[in-house]
């Protein structure tokens, strides 16, 4: 990956095939202080039935950042999320036999004639549009168990779900109405059309579902993970793995947790000299755990600001959400609870430690169980500290809430101020909630 010119601002909306790792092509560079804005096309369905992608997400190339080398890390101040998209369609899966080999969201082959990662053409609309340009047959390793189509209101606020002839409307004009951008190479979701549940209305929130640093290894975007990268291991096909012990040079990019959104702080392992910042798999909602697997992927733009944080060396994302998407337990305090704390200490003869910020050690693992504990691990290391200090302190001040089933989680806690002042991010926490 060749260096560029170093850019203030830096407005990407160029993507790779499917993959991540160090062989990508840089799409620019950021100064440490600069901004971002990404266009990006949408995440899982979409490159799921183009079966020329090499995984399950379309997103950026790669990013450098001026002064990022390996052993530092990123924070990524994400300051707007915004959808392009005027509908989308989703829902849980079915795949397709023969389209595939070991793993179909990456191995993709036409049932037909062979021919591997083939290219494809569109021709009408519903499951069956997506057609080998070599045989004609249907190429697609995917389609609905049960799926829906979800329109949006003008302001992004509501969405609801649509009858078959509504979905048929839109996806005579897919590429339109889902925006997408003119260097995405993704066959739109909405050609399936897919009409069940229809009538029914529900919130919208967007979040980024994959962003993160590039990993030392080339893999499937969207099997940067330890839930989904499970399926990398013994694996028949050119990025297959050997161990649990190779994904370790994962970077967790994709978390599908709701609370990457505007307004938070998502700090990130350099795994790679520069960085390599990406962004993909925009949702417009998604309910905690994503429990079809899938949820209303959509085009959109995201503006962001870069620092780098020197000598904080990090196996995984550490998450600054929102205040207000945090856990009650794990607030900051109030004026109000300090003083009643600082009353209680001295009732009973102890120092108060209420110079505490919060935090959320992102875990991933093959499932939550091992999520967290990698969250603990991940924690231990970060704080210094027992793995029964973190346990207690995650019990009395924080928690774990699931991102996405199988095995991503955050773990929550109220973290003293003088231990993260010690690891160089006592001041991101501190902007964070106005400490």
């Amino acid at each position: 990956m060749a260096q560029r010119e170093i850019e203030e601002e830096l407005f990407v909306d160029q993507y790779t095939l499917g993959l991540v790792g160090p062989d990508q092509e840089w799409a620019g560079t950021v100064a440490d202080g600069g901004t971002i804005e990404t266009y990006t096309p949408p995440g899982c369905w979409g490159p799921m039935i183009t079966p020329e992608f090499r995984g399950g997400h379309e997103v950026t190339r790669p990013i450098r950042v001026e002064g990022a080398t390996v052993g530092d890390a990123v924070a990524l101040h994400i300051h707007d999320v915004e959808v392009t998209s005027m509908a989308t369609s989703t829902g849980s899966m079915a795949e397709r036999e023969g389209a595939f080999g070991d793993d179909p969201f990456v191995d993709h082959r036409c049932p037909e004639c062979g021919t591997t990662w083939p290219e494809t053409i569109v021709e009408g609309t519903g499951e069956e549009a997506i057609k080998c340009a070599e045989c004609g047959a249907n190429a697609s390793s995917f389609g609905f168990e049960y799926g829906y189509t979800v329109a949006f209101d003008d302001d992004g606020t509501v969405g609801i779900t649509l009858d078959e002839d509504a979905a048929h409307d839109l996806a005579e004009n897919a590429d339109e109405v889902m925006d997408i951008p003119e260097n995405s190479r993704q066959h739109p979701i909405l050609l399936y059309e897919p009409g069940e549940m229809p009538g029914t209305l529900g919130r919208l929130r967007p979040f980024i579902g994959n962003v993160g640093t590039t990993p030392p290894v080339t893999m499937p975007d969207s099997h940067n993970a330890g839930d989904f990268g499970q399926f990398l291991i013994g694996a028949d096909h050119d990025y297959g793995i050997e161990s649990e012990a190779d994904l370790e040079d994962r970077t967790d990019g994709h978390m599908d947790i709701p609370q990457v959104r505007a307004g938070a702080t998502l700090i990130c392992p350099v795994k790679v000299d520069g960085a390599g910042i990406y962004v993909g798999d925009l949702h417009a909602n998604q309910g905690d755990g994503e429990l079809s697997l899938h949820t209303t992927d959509v085009s959109g733009t995201v503006r962001m600001d870069v620092e780098v944080i020197d000598g904080l060396e990090l196996d995984g994302p550490v998450l600054l959400p929102p205040e207000e998407d945090l856990p009650f337990i794990s607030k900051p305090y109030s004026d109000e609870e300090r003083e009643a704390g600082h009353d209680l200490a001295d009732q009973h003869g102890v120092d108060l430690e209420d110079d505490m910020g919060p935090i959320q050690v992102i875990g991933s693992g093959a499932t939550v169980n091992d999520a967290t504990q990698n969250a603990f691990d991940r924690a231990t290391k970060l704080l210094e500290m027992s793995e029964g200090e973190v346990r207690s302190r995650c019990t009395f001040t924080g928690g774990v809430q699931i991102g996405r089933l199988p095995g991503v989680v955050q773990l929550d806690l109220l973290a003293p101020m003088a231990v993260l002042e010690e690891r160089g991010i006592d001041h991101l926490v501190r902007e964070q909630y106005d400490l």
